[in-house]
């Protein structure tokens, strides 16, 4: 069963989320197969809370984000948020749902349209979704984004290769606010941003949830930046959720084989000394994944059952939820 939402009342409900892409050979271009990239992920996230996602390159955080605003069509699974099932939504009734959720991508410079102005790229979903808003309506809404993700009002005629990547990220945050969403997801809003400039991004975030009771879905791979934005932490393997947990539970205790290997990667200014754990080999294919537990292959604790039986995620005592046999 998928681990509740920490706050009272769930916007965002996930259930058996899976996101399977065929795989065509051959002249006739067949189906040969398929890549589970996102298989039977279930999850919650309050309303005003952050969940982070986290994971090696290819764990299916990115795709995982996508589906649950519906940018992919689900393969299966049920997608709720604010009590409205989207997951089967098409057309005009997904259209009409788009303002509530929005995505700040990982890019700033691929996502922004170098030939436009910055105010023209703000306003664009207010073009689209806020028809009956005039002209100036729409530019007084323009000229408030910029002040709100803290940028001069006045550089709404600016070109968005005339800023900075911190800067054209801001930009990108303040076109996902122009609708007013409820949900965000972030896909790894500061990978591409030096580091000195990640910090601002992420304090802006935190700081629009507060003024705006946004909720966050905050892909990354970027442990430490998690800990610090996130309430609860979710964390993925080829395509699995293998252990969902408090911030401060996953951190101090991690009970799932990959998460302590993960966090023994981390960089700590502690006193207490962490034994680093190295993982064999390479991560499977998520074309041809192991049979039973996924991590079986990496995992320095598995054992025979592990290569039988899938292992159910469940809920331990403390409330965190663990796909691992032997995890107690």
């Amino acid at each position: 069963m998928p681990l509740d939402a920490a706050k009272t009342e769930t916007l965002v409900s996930v259930r058996g989320l899976s996101m399977h892409f065929p795989i065509y050979a051959g002249i006739f271009r067949r189906q040969v197969g398929v890549i589970k990239a996102v298989d039977d992920v279930s999850f919650d996230i309050g309303r005003g809370e952050t969940l982070g996602v986290v994971g090696e390159s290819g764990c299916g955080k990115s795709t995982t984000g996508r589906a649950v605003i519906r940018l992919y069509k689900p393969t299966a699974g049920s997608i709720f948020i604010d009590g409205k099932d989207i997951s089967k939504t098409e057309g005009d009734a997904l259209r009409r749902l788009r303002p509530s959720m929005q995505m700040i991508f990982q890019d700033p410079q691929a996502c922004l349209n170098p030939r436009m102005t910055v105010g023209s790229i703000i306003a664009e979903p207010l073009d689209e979704h806020r028809r009956e808003m005039s002209r100036a309506e729409r530019q007084e809404k323009v000229r408030a984004l910029l002040d709100q993700v803290g940028m001069n009002p006045d550089f709404a005629n600016r070109y968005p290769h005339e800023f900075s990547g911190g800067q054209r990220q801001r930009i990108g945050i303040a076109r996902a606010l122009a609708l007013d969403p409820k949900f965000i997801v972030c896909d790894e809003p500061i990978a591409a941003l030096d580091v000195s400039i990640q910090a601002q991004v992420v304090n802006l975030l935190e700081d629009l949830q507060d003024r705006l009771g946004l909720t966050y879905l905050f892909i990354s791979h970027d442990l430490s930046m998690v800990r610090h934005i996130a309430d609860r932490v979710a964390v993925m393997y080829l395509g699995k959720l293998v252990e969902l947990a408090s911030r401060d539970a996953l951190y101090e205790s991690p009970r799932h084989p990959y998460t302590k290997a993960l966090l023994s990667a981390v960089p700590t200014v502690e006193k207490r000394s962490v034994e680093r754990i190295i993982l064999q080999g390479d991560v499977p294919s998520p074309a041809n994944p192991p049979s039973g537990c996924v991590f079986r292959t990496r995992c320095p604790v598995a054992e025979a059952r592990c290569a039988a039986e899938v292992p159910a995620f469940r809920k331990l005592a403390d409330g965190r939820g663990v796909a691992c046999h032997f995890a107690a």
